[in-house]
């Protein structure tokens, strides 16, 4: 039945591979560039919090097609824009990174600004009373809390760039997505056994995700 499934003429692991490291790049971009974007809608300066919303609403509202587009399109091949990569390969993994880590920061952004917002403002009142600047009331005593509230809805996220790691195959980044779309298009008699694979391949990537964050959800969450 899984005849087709030529591990020799398809490189089911290695496009797997690929898809692994473009979510694990994406969501260390996507939480850092995310938490900054959180500390700036949160700033009490009003260009920062006005370039953070405007960011969010912007970027989140428009489809991750055109940003990965955008991104090979306006950087590489308009700008010559290379990131470091030395070929076509490199290059456009890299530019996927990019946008991906783009959009998902702000999904990353507004989960912690609402756990953010979990985080009583008497304790931030509190720490600038003794002297502390925003700086260091939002990251030694808010930040740290709000993490820990947020850790499923952050799981969430994961698992949705997870998936969205198959969108990066509109600029040919050779991941899952790309080398489904040629099994298709040669293994055509069983096309919902190729389907299967894939949908499998997902389901083996992102389900331990969830049930291993959702643990730590319940293990870290502060209780009030």
């Amino acid at each position: 039945m899984f005849d087709f499934l030529d591990l020799e003429r398809y490189d089911l692991l290695g496009a797997f591979w690929v898809t692994v490291q473009l979510a694990v790049y994406s969501a260390v971009g996507s939480l850092i560039w995310g938490t900054v974007l959180a500390g700036m809608r949160v700033s009490p300066v009003p260009l920062m919090r006005g370039f953070g919303t405007a960011y969010v609403n912007i970027m989140r509202n428009t489809p991750l097609t055109v940003v990965l587009v955008a991104a090979s399109l306006g950087l590489y091949q308009t700008l010559s824009v290379t990131l470091g990569g030395e070929d076509s390969d490199q290059i456009g993994f890299r530019l996927a990174v990019l946008g991906l880590v783009a959009y998902t920061a702000t999904f990353v952004c507004e989960a912690l600004r609402s756990g953010i917002n979990t985080v009583p403002v008497g304790q931030a009142e509190a720490a600038r009373a003794l002297g502390l600047s925003f700086t260091q009331v939002l990251t030694l005593i808010v930040l740290p809390q709000a993490f820990r509230s947020v850790v499923a809805p952050l799981a969430n996220v994961l698992i949705a760039l997870t998936k969205n790691t198959t969108v990066a195959a509109t600029i040919g980044v050779s991941e899952a997505a790309l080398l489904m779309k040629e099994m298709i298009e040669n293994e055509s008699d069983v096309i919902f056994l190729v389907f299967s694979v894939f949908a499998f391949g997902f389901v083996v990537l992102t389900l331990p995700t969830g049930l291993l964050l959702g643990w730590v959800s319940k293990r870290v969450a502060v209780k009030r």
